[in-house]
């Protein structure tokens, strides 16, 4: 497997951890507002960032 693509998956998947942890705050009303936008906002690069590196790396064999 292709280290881009694998640091790639690494960063979607820190971005769904991220999500719905900000989802979980959001919803127990337990963070702070900008906590909850700060994290919201990180998690939201790491998920696209990791789904453009994996959709845009080409496999080799």
């Amino acid at each position: 497997m292709n280290l881009k693509r694998t640091f790639g998956a690494i960063l979607t998947v820190l971005g769904i951890v991220g999500l719905i942890y900000t989802g979980y705050g959001v919803i127990q009303h337990s963070m702070h507002a900008t906590t909850l936008i700060v994290v919201g906002i990180i998690s939201l690069l790491f998920f696209f960032s990791g789904i453009s590196l994996v959709r845009t790396t080409a496999d080799q064999s």
